[in-house]
């Protein structure tokens, strides 16, 4: 096998030219015989045991080129790419030039190579102070949130649907004066002023009383994910069978005792602005880290293939695919509920996509500017949080990380050692 490099006239990116010998494309061939064999019937022969001179004869070779390329290639480019030296940031493009028998298998690989990254300033920054102080209306809130997480829903009479009750309806929609799939429901427990029911249906509801009939007229968004309903006036039938509150209990020191380990009402708002507090300092921590590293980004020069933004886009998809799954949900069935389409999907993420990519290849010319090294010290730590954040006893971490996973995780300790460099210099304004 041989190979080419050649420098294309779009910056950063390289097209590999690779020869696989004749020799080793007619193993190529012979293998996608194998495969298939058992699959071919001529008359005369059993099946599977048609040679494969005859089916060459009769059907032409061409028959098997598409296997035997897809069983050179792989090997054929990883071997190119690590002779090759090249720092490659992205799936290659694969484009077969040459393919037949008896002559050598050519093809070609069009890759993306990391850029070259000019540092500006980075130490010294100037960012924006972020205000860590924490009010008397934020402590409030929270508190709010613990009343209504050990609130009582108890059944509401002699009055009308108000906002932030629950309503239990009917419900029957129709447009055009057809009733749709999907439009109907019964003892439905809804929440006026959530927001999940369309346009203005809650507010309709607001003044009505247990067993009237209600007519609510609402028109379905345009960008709503069942095509037959976008855009379309609607009138739902609506029946009001009862209503429900959310009763809350009375803030005082027994609430505080029922919540928290603590016996009075104001030792409570103490503890929760204190935690508050922590939170905001950290999240500050975050903040300001992110501010100064994109400042940084902000003042180096460096070209960024189209080609390594795509490549970072199809990663993250995966990886939400993969935490779909392991909810049970496809990304299929996603797609199918949420109105969702591949082109879409990846269009909301290639803003973060050009954001990691451009933040990585700056802390990366960071971490070599700066000698950065991770020690063994450092590296074990790290390792303790992996068990931590797992939990999982820390050895068993260590029979799980094999060598590429370890070079990864030191690049990744190296990667937040330039983070707190460029962050702890910066100067709050």
């Amino acid at each position: 096998m041989g190979f080419q490099v050649e420098n294309l006239e779009e910056k950063n990116m390289v097209k590999l030219t690779i020869e696989v010998s004749a020799e080793e494309f007619e193993q190529g061939m012979q293998k996608a015989y194998l495969k298939n064999k058992s699959k071919m019937s001529v008359p005369g022969f059993r099946k599977g045991k048609v040679p494969r001179q005859m089916l060459e004869k009769m059907y032409g070779p061409a028959m098997f080129y598409e296997d035997a390329a897809n069983e050179l290639i792989p090997d054929a480019y990883a071997k190119a790419a690590e002779e090759s030296k090249l720092d490659i940031v992205s799936q290659p493009e694969i484009d077969v030039t040459q393919i037949e028998k008896g002559k050598p298998f050519i093809f070609t690989a069009k890759v993306a190579v990391k850029p070259e990254v000019t540092l500006g300033e980075y130490k010294g920054l100037e960012i924006e102070k972020v205000n860590t102080d924490v009010t008397d209306e934020e402590v409030a809130a929270e508190i709010d949130k613990a009343r209504e997480q050990n609130s009582r829903t108890v059944t509401v009479e002699g009055r009308a649907v108000a906002d932030k009750d629950i309503a239990v309806i009917d419900f029957e929609g129709f447009v055009d004066g057809e009733a749709f799939e999907g439009g109907k429901g019964e003892n439905y427990s809804l929440t006026i002023g959530s927001h999940s029911f369309i346009d203005t249906f809650e507010d309709q509801l607001i003044g009505k009383n247990v067993g009237e009939e209600v007519e609510v007229n609402v028109t379905f968004p345009e960008d709503y994910h069942a095509e037959n309903l976008k855009g379309k006036p609607a009138m739902f039938k609506v029946v009001i069978k009862e209503i429900k509150a959310k009763e809350l209990p009375e803030l005082d020191d027994e609430f505080a005792q029922d919540v928290s380990e603590f016996d009075t009402l104001e030792e409570y708002k103490a503890d929760v602005k204190k935690n508050l507090s922590e939170k905001r300092a950290k999240s500050a921590e975050h903040e300001k880290e992110a501010k100064a590293v994109e400042k940084a980004v902000e003042n180096a020069s460096f070209d960024v293939p189209e080609a390594m933004i795509q490549y970072q886009v199809r990663q993250m998809a995966e990886d939400f695919a993969q935490r779909m799954a392991s909810q049970g949900i496809s990304i299929e069935q996603y797609m199918q509920y949420t109105g969702m389409t591949a082109d879409k999907l990846f269009d909301d993420m290639r803003p973060e996509a050009e954001r990691r990519v451009k933040n990585g290849l700056v802390l990366e010319a960071i971490v070599k500017a700066e000698n950065i090294e991770v020690t063994d010290e450092d590296f074990e730590e790290e390792l303790k949080n992996m068990a931590s954040m797992y939990q999982m006893d820390v050895e068993k971490i260590k029979e799980m990380v094999d060598d590429s996973a370890t070079e990864q995780i030191k690049k990744d300790v190296a990667i937040q050692k330039a983070v707190k460099l460029v962050a702890d210099s910066a100067k709050e304004i």
